[in-house]
């Protein structure tokens, strides 16, 4: 399995992912599930990829050369000349297409489902910079200022922070430092996302970025970050009142009525009803 978050700011973009890939319990591997495409002061674009290795990685390999034709006889639209990132994410999207045709059937035969989940984002000039999550079906939806965040594999441990810290206006290091929370989270609790890490934060209008880092084990910021992150939870655990159930003297009771529901009944005959 994996991890991939994708983060679009009023500042920039940062993008995380992480680069175990496992078949089975004996079957784990380290692959990049992040790439970068850029032309400096022109367009700048990563893609983030969870699912089938095999699928995601022939996605790649087309994604270069593809060429989405709207009519006969036109030039092609690739993700070098698109002249919006709404385009090179219809370009990727046919890409996904062309390996499903290729190999989707194959793989049903053989019991495996077409599976591959993808972030794409970034910034072509003349417009602002977006991102997209992409389907298994070459379909796509983009990031809004309500929802400005996209996360492909394990998501559920690390989208708490992502909630109650991302907006629209978070400055970048902040968001990047938040991705890394949530992407160590996401370590803590599953086994099947592993080390190293790789990070892009781009800052908007640059069409470049050399803020570009590969994390392991050694790194001292994300081992500080770690250490820091499980200290300062485990402060705000321990300051919160435990719940009094003896009628000792709070502010805070938890044994109160609810104004909506009758208490939990108890079974205590087998000829009692349940309703």
């Amino acid at each position: 399995m994996t991890y991939c978050v994708a983060i679009k700011l009023n500042a920039g973009l940062v993008f995380l992912s992480d680069s175990r890939t496992n078949a089975g319990l004996d079957q784990i591997s380290t692959f990049r599930k992040m790439i970068v495409y850029e032309k400096p002061g022109e367009r700048f674009m990563v893609l983030l990829s969870a699912g089938n290795l095999s699928i995601s990685q022939s996605v790649r390999e087309i994604l270069q050369i593809e060429k989405l034709k709207d009519h006969e006889g036109d030039e092609g639209i690739t993700i070098w000349n698109a002249k919006s990132m709404f385009d090179a994410a219809r370009v990727l999207g046919s890409a996904i297409r062309k390996v499903h045709d290729r190999d989707a059937a194959s793989l049903q035969n053989a019991g495996v489902d077409f599976n591959v989940s993808l972030i794409f984002g970034g910034q072509i000039q003349g417009e602002a910079m977006r991102l997209f999550q992409v389907y298994s079906a070459g379909n796509f939806i983009e990031a809004t200022p309500e929802t400005p965040y996209f996360q492909v594999g394990e998501s559920k441990y690390g989208k708490p922070v992502l909630d109650r810290v991302i907006t629209p206006t978070t400055p970048l290091d902040e968001a990047a430092k938040c991705a890394l929370v949530s992407m160590d989270s996401t370590l803590k609790s599953n086994l099947s996302v592993g080390l190293p890490l790789d990070m892009v934060v781009y800052e908007a209008n640059q069409f470049e970025t050399d803020r570009i880092v590969c994390i392991d084990e050694n790194n001292p910021y994300f081992k500080m970050l770690h250490d820091s992150w499980g200290q300062k939870l485990r402060e705000v655990f321990d300051s919160i009142e435990d719940p009094l159930w003896n009628g000792g003297q709070t502010t805070i009771p938890l044994l109160v009525g609810s104004a909506r529901s009758l208490p939990l009944k108890k079974i205590t005959t087998p000829q009692e009803k349940l309703i």
